[in-house]
């Protein structure tokens, strides 16, 4: 009896019928025809094109099951054994697309429409009128400038955050201790932190920090009556939430550096500053990429402390785009225009952050 061993894993090809193959992509190609009808039903029917009826987006949902199980299906009668194979990928691929794209699509719909949720009309198309509204709007071009500065004071958490990495790594006394108490902040939620600090502590009248301000000499200690200082406020208490964080990953990234390479450094005299600027700075490079692209992405989700303290206040002063979107659609309703402004938010955030990482590629890169 051979050995047939070596050819329990050998794919071979398959011997399919042209009828089994032509049926394969007519099931494919005609699953795809019914979606596209019902989804241009649908959606004549939601700008209004058209009355046929179709309330909810149902049909639409059910129309790209369908077209997912016959894929799947057609797959198998295409390409035979090799579509089993894609079998194993395929339908989570599927379901991802229908938990993003999906979304958008109903996003972008929902953003060039007038929707009020107070209004008794409901829902309707208006084109681009929203984007004129947005393109006008003073307060949502504030909100953007703000989060320049809110971004902009990355700069200083990190140098602190990094300073405060290099202290914990170092031989200090009592520096388990330290390490469990600078990481209090991080185990805190923004809203707690915003509730505990902004509300508590800093209240005008009562609040600790606010007498300590008065014995220093501060006569009306209001942390959040002028718009430079409730910007500054609202940039340390996010600073105060955050920095732990940046911290304990740039301390992962020291621990990991090799004794043996900063000892030779030492060896050759780069001592102090000149060790630091010359050998562990530039190792740590990959991990500061890192800390400061994570740290971005979540200061340009600002919101939390800033509804719950100065909701935006004063006069837009410390408004991030995410809490002024927020105020669309909780105090106005306006659900058109604050997904449309969400929508143009994204397409930034995109776009600053492919541009950073090009930026970091082309740094980085070798020169020879």
């Amino acid at each position: 009896m051979a050995d047939t061993g070596d050819l329990l894993h050998t794919v071979t090809n398959d011997n399919l019928s042209p009828r089994r193959v032509a049926f394969g992509r007519a099931v494919i190609w005609g699953s795809a025809g019914v979606l596209a009808l019902v989804a241009l039903l649908q959606t004549l029917h939601a700008t209004g094109q058209i009355d046929v009826g179709l309330t909810t987006w149902r049909p639409t949902l059910y129309a790209y099951v369908l077209w997912a199980i016959c894929f799947c299906w057609g797959q198998v009668l295409v390409r035979g054994e090799q579509g089993k194979r894609v079998l194993f990928v395929l339908p989570a691929a599927l379901f991802v697309i229908s938990m993003v794209v999906f979304p958008l699509l109903f996003g972008l719909v929902i953003a060039f429409s007038d929707w009020n949720l107070s209004s008794p009309t409901g829902r309707k198309f208006n084109g681009v009128d929203n984007l004129i509204q947005m393109w006008g709007d003073p307060f949502y071009w504030n909100a953007l400038r703000n989060m320049v500065w809110y971004t902009l004071a990355i700069i200083v958490e990190y140098a602190i955050a990094f300073g405060l990495a290099l202290m914990l790594n170092s031989q200090i006394r009592a520096r388990k201790f330290f390490r469990v108490a600078f990481l209090l902040p991080l185990m805190l939620s923004p809203v707690a932190v915003s509730w505990m600090v902004g509300k508590s502590m800093m209240e005008i009248r009562f609040g600790p920090l606010a007498r300590l301000a008065r014995e220093l000499g501060w006569a009306e200690p209001s942390f959040f009556g002028s718009p430079w200082m409730a910007k500054l406020t609202i940039m340390l208490m996010d600073a105060w939430t955050f920095i732990p964080f940046m911290m304990i990953m740039i301390l992962a990234g020291l621990q990991a550096i090799p004794k043996e390479v900063q000892e030779a450094a030492k060896v050759d005299g780069a001592n102090g500053w000149r060790g630091f600027w010359e050998v562990t700075f530039p190792l740590m490079l990959p991990v500061t990429i890192t800390v400061i692209l994570i740290r971005i992405i979540f200061k340009l989700k600002l919101a939390d402390i800033i509804i719950n303290v100065t909701a935006g206040g004063p006069g837009g002063a410390t408004d991030s785009v995410t809490s002024f979107i927020f105020r669309e659609y909780r105090d106005r309703s306006n659900v058109g225009y604050g997904t449309l402004l969400a929508m143009v938010y994204l397409v930034i955030i995109i776009l600053a952050i492919t541009l950073f990482m090009k930026l970091v590629d082309r740094w980085m890169r070798p020169k020879y």
